[in-house]
This record gives C-alpha cells, structure tokens and sequence, in this order.
C-alpha cells in the first residue's frame, strides 16, 4: 500500500467514495430481493395458510405500515448519530425478519412478522441518501442516486424469476430462509469498512476529499444537534407535494411487486415461472429508468440555470408518460404486451426519482436523512391504501361473479389517474425554497 501511495500523484483524487457506492448498491439490491419476493410467493403462501386476498392485503400493508411509522426516527438517528451503526442495524434486523417470514403458520404470525420486516428496513434509503450527500460532489449525486436505485431494481428484476425457481424445489419457506442470509454478513463488512466522515476514512485523501467538497464534520455524530424546525416544516407546501408524489410512485410500484402475479395466474392464466420472468421485466424497465433518470438530474444541475422549472417539468413529464402507459393496458391482448406498458411506466417513474432525491436533498439542509423519511413515509400511506383497495376489490369482484379480465381494466385504470395526479402535483414543487430553513 505504501508504495502505491508513493507512485501516485499527490494532486490526484483516491476513489473511496466509489467503494461506498458499491456498498450502498449491494444494500439497495438486498433490500429489494427481500421485499419483492413477497409477490411471488403470495398465492402459494394464500393456498398453504388460508388466506384470503383481502388478508393478504392486510400482510402487505403490516410491511407498509411499519416502514411508514419507522421511516422518520430511523432517518433521525442517522442524522444525529451517523448512518454507519443505523444501517448495519438495519440490514441486521430485516435480514432476520426476512427468514422469520419462512416459519410463519397462520394470519397473524405472518401480520407480525411483515410488521417486523416493515420495521427492521425503514431508514435504508433516507439513511443512504444521507451518505450520498456528504461522500459524492454535487454534481455527481444525481448519478450516485441513479445508480442505487437501479440496482435496488436489479434485484427487484430478478427477485421474482429466482424465487419462482426456488419454490418449485424448495418450497416458499426456505425460500425466504435463503434470502434473508445474505444481509448479515453485508452488515458485518459494512460496518467494519464504511466512516461517516469521509476525513476519518483512511482510503481517503486531500484530493478526494477537496473533490466531495462537502465540509463533512458538521454531519458526524459528535456535531452539535439542531432540532428539527417541525412547525416550519409541516406548513411548507413542498412536504405536502413531494408526499404526494412520492405515493404515488409506490402505488405503482406496490401493484406491480405485491398484485401484477396475482394478475398474470389468474387474469393471464401464467405458470409460476413465465410468471417470474415477466414480473422480472416490468422491474428491469424500472432498472433502466433509474439510469436514465440519474443522468438527467445531474444534466439539470450542470446546464441549465432556472433548476426549479427544469425539475418540475422533469418529474411532470416523467410521471404523465407513465399515467398514459398504464392507461395502454386496457386495449392490450396479451401478457407480453400489458407487461410491456407496465415495464415502460415503471421505466419513467423511476425516471423521475433521482430528481425526487436531488430536490429533497436541495430542501432538507442538515435534517435531509429525516426529511427523506418524512415524504418517503407519506408517500407509504398512498401505498397502504392502494394495496388494500386492490386486494378488497378482488375478493368482492370474485364474490359479485366478474371474471379477473373484466375487473382488472379497473385497476390499472385507477392507477393512471394516480400517476396523473402525482404529475401536476410536480408543477408547483419549488427546489429554491428550503422547508427547514426560515424564507
């Protein structure tokens, strides 16, 4: 080490906050491996224990629910104390409650250990977008949150394919026993390698830390702490626009993950494996998305003066491209091609989040981890109410007599007016004006 230190240039920048990007990635990847398998085994675990679809509805938004109340005090935490220990608690805690779900015997075993799930993982992302801010320079976070959220999509991709496999030879509870392994020994290396402060890191030099350009030390955990503004912030319009928006996102993200199989089995009459592998798709255009939306965000901060109209028209843009694409479904003839409008609405929603992200992050000041955790859990409470109207509207569809394909348009059609409201909620978002800060 000593000599590579001496061969390289003094003026040239270390890579470390490479290297926590690559952490942040393989978090992202297992938070989704681990959330999106639910889906996939939603009909074997309703046939084993009993359930109706309603219930399933009511296990889906235990999940929800917890990461909505969590999201905040675990963004806190990091906050003020430093999003090392919180993450490593994290990936520790949901890893665990990930293989729980595997021993689960009846309705309210399975309830609680969702909840616990919910829970363990609330603070991942407003805690990594934290990191993202005091290791990456400005105008390279736009393509840091591009990056996590793509990978969070990769896993989101194959999630469903391998776990199809893995039911059909080892049954949904091992299943979700080998995929709740991984986290841990994650955990154990992040903690042992990752700083808050990238000036404590020892990868980490003069020229790297100059580039980042972040005056890190006012965001470690021994910095004085500011309470939270919590009357300026809650009388902000921009909370109560980007909660909105965010909800948005995650109900067509939730119906695609927690209800698009149920579609496929019984509206499409897929096995379990095309199942996986079309479900797979539709997340592999959210994947694509989230580069191309990072790219963008951090094309609006270097080129164009006026950021606040340019995210505005960004985020509308993106979100009413994605409305007319789920609108699309009604007129599709088949699986392919409603998989095809749903993986290209997904592809522009995703679009839209690293800008999301970047105006949070423009907003928040030093309280951006809690922040992020504020809207990110008013935009659950969206999620929450769309898992559960989608799941009662079925069980009282299936009751009335209507076949899937006669009830399902309905869905899809209540989702695009969802999308369509989140795009001209974007038009009033004012990046320029802080909602922790007086104006």
């Amino acid at each position: 080490m000593a000599v590579i230190d001496y061969l390289r240039p003094p003026h040239r920048p270390t890579r470390a906050r490479y290297g926590v990007l690559a952490f942040l990635c393989t978090l992202a990847l297992l938070l989704y491996v681990d959330r999106v398998c639910i889906g996939q085994a939603a009909q074997a675990i309703q046939t084993e224990l009993s359930l109706s679809k309603t219930q399933m509805a009511w296990i889906f938004n235990a999940f929800t629910l917890a990461y909505c109340l969590f999201e905040v005090p675990t963004g806190h935490w990091g906050d003020r104390f430093g999003s090392r220990g919180v993450i490593t608690r994290i990936a520790i805690w949901w890893s665990l409650f990930t293989a729980l779900t595997g021993a689960a015997f009846g309705f309210w075993s399975l309830l609680l250990g969702r909840f616990l799930f919910g829970a363990g993982e609330a603070g991942a992302y407003p805690n990594t977008a934290r990191v993202i801010t005091r290791w990456f320079p400005l105008e390279k976070r736009g393509l840091a949150r591009g990056a996590v959220t793509f990978v969070s999509m990769i896993g989101g991709t194959v999630s469903p394919v391998v776990f199809a496999y893995l039911i059909q030879r080892i049954g949904w509870r091992l299943t979700f026993v080998t995929f709740g392994t991984a986290g841990v020994l994650w955990a154990i290396a992040f903690y042992a390698w990752f700083r808050d402060d990238p000036a404590e890191h020892r990868s980490v030099n003069a020229a790297e830390r100059e580039l980042i350009g972040v005056d890190a030390s006012q965001f470690h955990p021994a910095y004085e702490h500011v309470r939270i503004p919590w009357r300026r912030v809650l009388a902000g319009p921009n909370v109560w626009l980007l909660g909105p928006i965010m909800s948005v996102h995650s109900i067509l993200f939730y119906v695609m993950f927690q209800w698009f199989p149920t579609y496929l089995k019984e509206a499409r009459s897929q096995n379990e494996i095309s199942t996986g592998w079309l479900t797979g798709c539709i997340m592999a255009g959210g994947a694509a998305g989230c580069v191309a939306g990072g790219l963008l965000a951090d094309l609006v901060l270097r080129h164009t003066r006026r950021h606040k109209h340019t995210q505005r028209l960004c985020g509308a843009g993106a979100l009413f491209m994605a409305a007319l694409s789920v609108a699309s479904v009604r007129i599709m003839p088949s699986p392919q091609a409603v998989t095809f409008c749903c993986a290209a609405a997904l592809f522009f929603v995703q679009t839209a989040i690293p800008t999301w992200w970047t105006v949070v992050a423009q907003i928040s000041g030093r309280h951006g981890a809690a922040m992020w955790g504020l809207m990110n859990s008013l935009g659950g409470l969206g999620a929450m109410g769309a898992t559960f109207a989608v799941g009662w509207f079925m069980d009282y569809s299936h009751a009335a007599g209507h076949a899937p394909l006669e009830y399902w348009p309905r869905i899809f059609d209540g989702v695009a007016i969802a999308l369509a409201i989140g795009a001209m909620c974007w038009l009033s978002v004012d990046s320029s004006r802080s909602i922790v800060e007086p104006t």
